[in-house]
């Protein structure tokens, strides 16, 4: 297949805008999502207060919700739940706000590690975000990948009238190379207690409370989320 030339004006998006403008055509805006908008049935929407909408899981990169590896517990497929949010009001741009998301995660002990699976995606007010990191086998760790630990992704950001906004799903597993799997699920509120607390202690993001999202799932005959207790903790820097 022929790749368009540097010349083409496919490679020229000023070209495009132009043309739009003269035909009358609506231009859309620019966005840092993956996904512009994006579409979700009302229940994986969640509406906390004084935040735009978000979405209930970490999304796998075929759109379903993430999964956990396969992991099986109780019987019951291990749903992922967004069960972290971080506004940032002092950053200028998406770029630094990145920048800053990833500097402080280092601070708090939550360095880039490899040895992750990658590919999610998360919803924030109506578009998907590809994660952060995005390193090809990355997460935000707080050890080694052959060692258990607490570990998670984040999304965005979104820019809200307070701040540009991530969400994030942080989760801890057990590691023990005599078992098969060698890696297990252990629990989704230990990991985000301990990035939420290691955050507030040692950065400028401060805890703000929790909000409720919704995603807990502790009834359903086939679908669970372990341990979550269906909240995000809520963390801002101003």
């Amino acid at each position: 297949m022929n790749r368009p030339s540097v010349n083409s004006p496919v490679n020229r998006p000023w070209v495009i805008l132009l043309f739009a403008g003269l035909l009358g055509l609506p231009i859309a805006r620019a966005t840092d999502a993956t996904t512009a908008p994006a579409s979700l049935p009302a229940a994986e929407i969640a509406n906390p207060p004084g935040l735009p909408a978000i979405g209930k899981w970490m999304f796998d990169h075929d759109g379903s919700i993430a999964h956990w590896l396969g992991q099986i517990v109780d019987g019951k497929k291990l749903h992922e739940p967004i069960n972290v949010i971080l506004v940032d009001a002092t950053s200028s741009s998406p770029n630094e706000a990145r920048t800053k998301l990833v500097t402080a995660a280092k601070a708090a002990g939550y360095p880039v590690r490899f040895g992750h699976s990658t590919g999610y995606r998360g919803f924030i007010g109506g578009d998907l975000y590809s994660q952060l990191p995005q390193g090809r086998d990355d997460a935000f760790s707080n050890r080694i990948f052959e060692e258990t630990n607490n570990h998670g992704r984040i999304f965005g950001p979104y820019p809200s009238p307070d701040g540009y906004v991530f969400t994030g799903a942080f989760s801890r597993e057990s590691v023990d190379f005599i078992r098969d799997p060698p890696h297990r699920y252990a629990s989704f509120n230990s990991a985000r207690d301990d990035f939420a607390r290691n955050l507030a202690a040692k950065t400028a993001f401060q805890l703000s409370g929790m909000v409720p999202l919704g995603n807990e799932i502790s009834d359903d005959p086939h679908d669970t989320t372990g341990d979550h207790d269906g909240r995000a903790v809520v963390l801002r820097m101003k």
